[in-house]
């Protein structure tokens, strides 16, 4: 998922389950921050206090993808949760949809909900479980089992105009990163094999974006183990994605009512509106612009019309980079983009030292 979903979407379901404005953005912050935050150096402070920092995503070109401990570090725990469904260990590690595994670390991390860094880690919960709706059916190690026969990649229900444009991002970026400049016969077969390669055959690599997007109605086969076909519906996918992380923070909501603003609107009510949103054949900013126009409308959030505010990465890095000119290290204890590396950590932790060796998968 982009930042339309992970940000905007993952505000909206927040707001629509009464929570207030403040803790929706730190929600939702946190939610397209673990996309954002490639960062992982120690920082020190004027008192000699460090802080090691984890990164949670690496840009889909560095070669920090192909490195076995960061694929499990990193694209495991927070972007391809296994599903533990199969017999063997690599099918095993393939994220699925709303998993039984999924399901456990929501109600851990709901658990933590008077912990002071909760609400961040509710964020980063929620970029996890979507996740679940958007990448199932790969996995967050090299594997072949994530290769995909680029020949068979089919788009449907498309507007000439947004089919193009997906096509030409495809181009664009294996031209910026391929290895091999982006001339090709078929661009577009060709740079989604050898984007594949460059990644190792990691997560979803081989279909590009193609996964993220809401809209989407596409279908492909895979190149190993039997050559299945897989049919997706994005839209369908992101709906109930949406519906369950509304749950999730009406069940956050109740655990915390210092945080509520209102009482919560039925997803139900707003299902239609979520819908319409989702199904926007547009970029990225045509579909900000959407889930902006339905919380304008009046009829997404119990209190009516309001603005979702804009997504900035550059707000938490400038709050990390502000630590080091910190006097006195305590001073960061409070701050938003430390309560996420404290959750992201523990979510981490959690994850490969708890939650998937008690379902006998032994990632780290």
């Amino acid at each position: 998922m982009q930042v339309d979903m992970h940000y905007y979407g993952t505000f909206a379901m927040a707001r629509a389950a009464g929570l207030n404005a403040e803790t929706c953005k730190t929600i939702a912050t946190a939610a397209q921050f673990v996309d954002d935050n490639a960062f992982n150096k120690s920082m020190a402070f004027k008192d000699c206090a460090r802080l090691d920092i984890i990164s949670t995503a690496h840009h889909c070109a560095s070669v920090k993808n192909i490195n076995d401990s960061d694929q499990r570090y990193v694209w495991v725990p927070f972007h391809f949760l296994p599903g533990n469904e199969g017999i063997d260990y690599t099918e095993r590690l393939i994220c699925r949809q709303n998993s039984d595994i999924a399901k456990e670390m929501i109600e851990h991390h709901l658990s933590k909900a008077n912990e002071p860094y909760a609400v961040t880690l509710i964020g980063i919960a929620a970029h996890v479980y979507a996740d679940t709706f958007s990448h199932y059916g790969f996995s967050g190690v090299s594997s072949r089992r994530n290769e995909v026969d680029n020949f068979t990649i089919n788009l449907h229900d498309l507007s000439s105009d947004i089919e193009k444009y997906i096509k030409n991002k495809t181009d664009d970026f294996f031209t910026k990163n391929g290895p091999f400049g982006g001339v090709f016969d078929n661009i577009k077969a060709v740079a989604l094999d050898a984007i594949e390669k460059l990644s190792g055959a990691l997560g979803h690599g081989a279909v590009a974006t193609y996964p993220d997007r809401p809209y989407l109605k596409w279908d492909f086969v895979y190149e190993q183990y039997g050559k299945k076909t897989s049919h997706r519906d994005n839209h369908e996918t992101f709906l109930i994605a949406c519906e369950e992380l509304h749950s999730v923070f009406c069940r956050f909501a109740s655990a915390r009512a210092d945080l509520v603003e209102f009482e919560a609107k039925p997803f139900s009510e707003i299902k239609k509106i979520v819908s319409n949103v989702l199904s926007t054949q547009a970029k990225c900013d045509g579909r900000i612009e959407a889930w902006q126009k339905a919380a304008s409308s009046g009829d997404l959030f119990p209190n009516g019309s309001e603005i979702i505010p804009s997504y900035s990465e550059d707000t938490w890095h400038n709050q990390r980079e502000a630590f080091s000119e910190m006097p006195d290290s305590r001073a960061v204890l409070q701050q938003d983009v430390f309560r996420f590396y404290q959750a992201a950590s523990i979510h981490r932790t959690y994850v490969l030292r708890d939650l998937l060796p008690k379902h006998d998968l032994l990632i780290d």
